[in-house]
């Protein structure tokens, strides 16, 4: 969004021949299936999502990445729940947006309070639906991102029952389709180069962005930038680290039998020179 307030992207590529379309996606999952069926060309992402659209036989290819994140998702409960550890949402309802980031760190958090994915009762909700169930009471925890996690513990005093920390990097991803890419060199370096440009000044004028982001995002200021400090920023080309803890990710979900298939995460790495 702040990318495309600044206009800065549009006059890197209008040398080139090139325009703009801008289109906002709720989440991950429906952003990479519009890039699968060519409806859009570059994309953002977390973790989780280009996983499953690899196993749809999406042509996405991983072009960079920001640095770790692990604040900027965590699972909710209400401020009087009696809920104080992860151990306790045995047999609770969960929140979540299938497919996205936040089903990881849920699979990782129950792991590591010796619990199993079945001993919950997933209840797979859109954001939006997802914060009207949990206001209402009809759900026992949300696990979810920023921003929709500082807004809900803004609106609705949540508290934060785990965050992302020690258990999931909460990476975000940038991708093309492999089609947009081979014929569109220049042009996405350019997308990538814009981007970080917007990340450097996002990290050094925090409040700023978060005023300017705030009339379009429909959130206080306050909250977005409690949003933006859980951020990292610093595009990074990426590495066989950062595809190795993808492949993780993965093995986890095709072990749960939540992965139709395997998949290798590395066919899907930008090579040298494309």
């Amino acid at each position: 969004v702040l990318l495309k307030g600044r206009g800065t992207l549009e006059a890197k590529l209008r040398p080139l021949g090139y325009t703009v379309t801008w289109t906002e996606f709720p989440s991950g999952p429906p952003l990479l299936e519009a890039l699968n069926v060519g409806s859009i060309d570059f994309g953002i992402s977390g973790e989780t999502p280009p996983i499953f659209a690899q196993a749809a036989g999406a042509p996405l290819v991983y072009l960079a990445y920001d640095p770790p994140a692990p604040r900027g998702e965590a699972i909710l409960v209400p401020r009087d729940s009696a809920l104080k550890s992860v151990a306790d949402l045995r047999g609770k309802k969960v929140a979540l947006n299938k497919g996205s980031n936040v089903h990881y760190l849920l699979v990782r958090a129950l792991e590591q309070a010796g619990l199993k994915y079945t001993d919950i009762q997933p209840v797979f909700l859109a954001p939006s639906d997802a914060l009207a169930a949990f206001t209402r009471g009809s759900v026992d925890a949300w696990v979810i991102w920023d921003p929709y996690e500082a807004a809900a513990e803004a609106s609705t005093g949540a508290r934060i029952l785990a965050d992302g920390t020690g258990l999931v990097s909460n990476y975000q991803f940038y991708f093309s389709s492999r089609k947009f890419l081979t014929e569109n060199t220049k042009a996405t370096d350019l997308v990538l180069e814009a981007l970080n440009e917007t990340d450097d000044w996002t990290k050094n004028n925090i409040e700023a962005v978060a005023a300017q982001l705030s009339p379009s995002v429909g959130l206080p200021a306050t909250v977005l930038a409690v949003s933006l400090k859980r951020e990292s920023y610093g595009i990074l080309p990426i590495s066989s680290e950062v595809i190795a803890s993808q492949q993780r990710i993965a093995d986890t979900f095709l072990a749960l039998g939540l992965l139709p298939k395997p998949v290798t995460v590395s066919d899907l790495q930008r090579k040298p020179g494309s």
